[in-house]
């Protein structure tokens, strides 16, 4: 009988690769496990938050949703990089534009992460912290899109503690401030990344417009924006 880390994951240390690929959906990480991993398997179907291990070009590749919400992907980074001693998380997500430049299925790199949660308080620093990706990460990102010719962004992003809270004020607040999306997971991602002394990045195909309505189903969200997938998988090795 294999014994658990943790309460939440029932992988040994050894199911779960060095670099993970995180979407929120864990139905979008078992279609990311079948279509691209070379016999995956399933390590975890604790509160049905699937993870899969395989392999991607020989370079063996973990995919495990994160769950909605700060707390959520708090919960399942932390323990990823903390009790799995995974080197590299690669969120990999969806978000609404708050920018005339980004049309639906277009992707957002993410520099930085502002946010209105108090995730960061735990930490007690005398100061703000600027949530931000891993160069080494978002390097290789903008390299892979440039050579698929993809249409992409990179900057900030909003991670927000809410999901039907925005208003018109909010989200031209943050627009004056060259912020291009509203989402809901990344600033916990890279709090913990930087405390843990790991690496993390964030890629958001843009499934909503907050400035016109418009809007992807969420059928189509689940199985399709394979673009950011193939970007996330360049970043592996």
């Amino acid at each position: 009988m294999k014994k658990s880390l943790t309460i939440h994951n029932e992988a040994t240390y050894e199911e779960i690769a060095d670099v993970v690929l995180m979407p929120g959906d864990p139905l979008r990480a078992k279609f990311i496990a079948k279509k691209f991993l070379k016999s995956p398997k399933c390590f975890n179907k604790i509160r049905n938050m699937l993870g899969y291990t395989g392999t991607y070009k020989d370079k063996q590749v973990s995919v495990m949703g994160s769950g909605m919400g700060m707390p959520s992907m708090g919960i399942y980074s932390y323990e990823l990089y903390n009790f799995y001693d995974v080197k590299k998380i690669i969120r990999i997500g969806t978000a609404g534009s708050i920018t005339e430049n980004l049309s639906l299925r277009d992707l957002v790199v993410v520099m930085g992460a502002c946010s209105n949660s108090n995730f960061i308080n735990q930490f007690s620093l005398k100061g703000t912290f600027a949530p931000i990706a891993s160069y080494n990460l978002l390097n290789k990102a903008v390299n892979c899109a440039k050579d698929k010719k993809i249409n992409f962004m990179i900057g900030n992003v909003f991670t927000s503690d809410y999901f039907y809270g925005e208003n018109e004020d909010t989200v031209n607040s943050w627009k004056k401030m060259g912020v291009l999306a509203f989402e809901m997971e990344t600033a916990a991602l890279y709090i913990n990344a930087a405390a843990a002394q790991k690496e993390a990045l964030c890629l958001l195909t843009i499934s909503d417009s907050l400035l016109t309505g418009e809007s992807i189903s969420p059928s189509l969200r689940e199985e399709s924006f394979t673009e950011m997938m193939e970007i996330a998988l360049c970043c592996v090795n």
